[in-house]
């Protein structure tokens, strides 16, 4: 059992390999947003637009502050490309799923950094996940809700789903006071 995080071929433990790979799984979840509002917005659907250009800035801002966490424990860091991501879509629902699944799939990504942080005895490692796993609990109830709210949509009324997400799920200002500090300025207070 090491007391420090164990080193690879290239020099980093696998909990900070991992992390920088995480690192691109957040610009490309940031990307895949960015490609589901653009949807939304050319189909005249603002309030889902709002919703999705909203979470591809706090997408953007968890890369970054995984990013901050690298730099400050001297890990070299650099940016990787993004994943490809879908723009072709048949119905407003297949988005939400979409983005319900990448939700899960980032949870279960933060599940295997938390336990790796452990298994290495990475504490402070394991500590700065606290508040990913806490956020892709909201992460994923904001999109089950979504879907929930489009599959009860009378005869898939989209003014209904919008006048519902006008009315329920305002734009949030204000960060959270608890979230990790970004490399460079936070884009999603």
């Amino acid at each position: 059992m090491a007391s420090t995080p164990q080193s690879t071929e290239h020099g980093l433990s696998k909990f900070h390999r991992l992390l920088l790979d995480q690192v691109r799984h957040e610009f490309t979840a940031s990307h895949q947003y960015v490609a589901l509002a653009a949807w939304f917005d050319d189909r005249h659907l603002p309030q889902l637009a709002r919703i999705f250009y909203r979470q591809s800035l706090e997408e953007r801002d968890h890369a970054m502050m995984i990013v901050r966490y690298l730099l400050d424990r001297d890990v070299p860091t650099s940016i990787p490309r993004v994943d490809e991501i879908q723009n072709d879509f048949d119905a407003p629902r297949d988005l939400v799923a979409l983005a319900l699944a990448q939700e899960q799939r980032v949870t279960e990504q933060f599940h295997v950094l938390q336990r790796v942080a452990r298994e290495e005895n990475d504490y402070t490692g394991e500590q700065f996940l606290q508040w990913f796993l806490s956020e892709q609990v909201e992460e994923e109830h904001k999109m089950s809700t979504i879907l929930a709210v489009l599959d009860r949509a009378a005869g898939g009324s989209m003014f209904e789903v919008e006048t519902w997400l006008a009315r329920e799920m305002p734009d949030e200002t204000g960060g959270d006071a608890d979230a990790p500090e970004t490399a460079g300025p936070a884009l999603t207070v």
